[in-house]
């Protein structure tokens, strides 16, 4: 089958779509980075690309203790209200990638291949899931075969899509690294994390860290250190000051008043708050995620939320 049969094939397919740069759901995002895509192909929610999101990358043979940690920060982040992105390689992506769909959360599979072929195959399953629950990405066209230099091509756009990017293990020189890079370069914020010195798996974070990258042990450090970037990538309201430094103090918009108003005190998730409000669920999570970090809901288990009391004062 031709490049051209196999477009035409994969365009029949539930889901499957083609987006172009003059399109409104195209990623603007992408548009700000350095050599943008001249197209991309969607297997899911393309709406889910101009949500926040954090990639997390690194290792494709992970330690046991690097995947499972790779595993809890995504599932802890995607519970806040950030997509996680990353590459459907094996080792870190694929924890990264399971962690948010196991916290209940969206999450971004950025290709090297055509979306018609799921490389590495042992992680079609994850792949349908992903599909499903989040969005599979590519600016290769369907049939295009993983070849190796698509692999560092796919790399700016897992950081471009982002507001930054956390390397959970990786070595001195990796692909983990170029992502690292191209994200600086694109102003994306980099977060590593460290590891042992006995550890060549930390070498490559150690490395980063040496050049700026923050260094960060927690969830909690990585969603503060993408606070200026959080609140700016929510458009303001049409009486809403410039967002101050740090979370305190900032007016709520009428579309975040509305949302604190749709929680309610009992736990829901994104799709109960979807259907009350009429926002889109890229929405609902990136202003659940102001929200919570201004204090005004909280997030649970299972990708639940509820409104927290008033504050004294407040």
């Amino acid at each position: 089958m031709d490049n051209h049969a196999a477009l035409r094939a994969w365009l029949r397919q539930p889901d499957c779509r083609r987006i172009d740069p003059g399109q409104p759901c195209f990623p603007a995002q992408l548009l700000a980075i350095p050599d943008p895509p001249e197209v991309l192909f969607v297997h899911g929610d393309p709406s889910l690309l101009a949500a926040p999101q954090l990639a997390i990358v690194g290792s494709r043979g992970p330690t046991p203790a690097g995947r499972e940690t790779a595993f809890a920060f995504a599932r802890r982040l995607s519970g806040a209200g950030l997509a996680i992105t990353s590459g459907l390689a094996s080792g870190i992506d694929s924890a990264a990638h399971g962690g948010a769909l196991a916290g209940g959360g969206r999450t971004v599979a950025v290709c090297g291949t055509g979306l018609d072929i799921v490389y590495p195959p042992r992680n079609r399953a994850l792949a349908g899931k992903i599909a499903a629950r989040g969005a599979l990405v590519s600016e290769f066209p369907p049939g295009t075969p993983p070849l190796p230099h698509h692999f560092p091509r796919r790399n700016r756009l897992i950081s471009g899509l982002s507001l930054g990017v956390l390397v959970v293990e990786a070595r001195h020189r990796s692909g983990s690294l170029i992502t690292a890079r191209l994200a600086a370069e694109q102003g994306r914020e980099v977060f590593a994390l460290p590891g042992s010195i006995h550890n060549p798996l930390a070498r490559g974070c150690h490395r980063l860290i040496r050049d700026g990258a923050r260094l960060v042990e927690t969830p909690e450090e990585v969603l503060a250190g993408l606070q200026h970037d959080l609140f700016r990538a929510l458009p303001p309201g049409p009486s809403q000051p410039p967002a101050a430094p740090g979370f305190s103090g900032r007016p709520l918009d009428s579309d975040s008043k509305i949302l604190l108003n749709a929680c309610g005190f009992e736990p829901v998730d994104i799709d109960v708050l979807v259907a009350r409000t009429g926002f889109s669920a890229a929405a609902v999570a990136s202003t659940l995620l102001m929200l919570e970090l201004q204090g005004e809901v909280e997030s649970s288990a299972g990708g639940m939320y509820c409104r927290l009391p008033a504050r004294p004062g407040g």
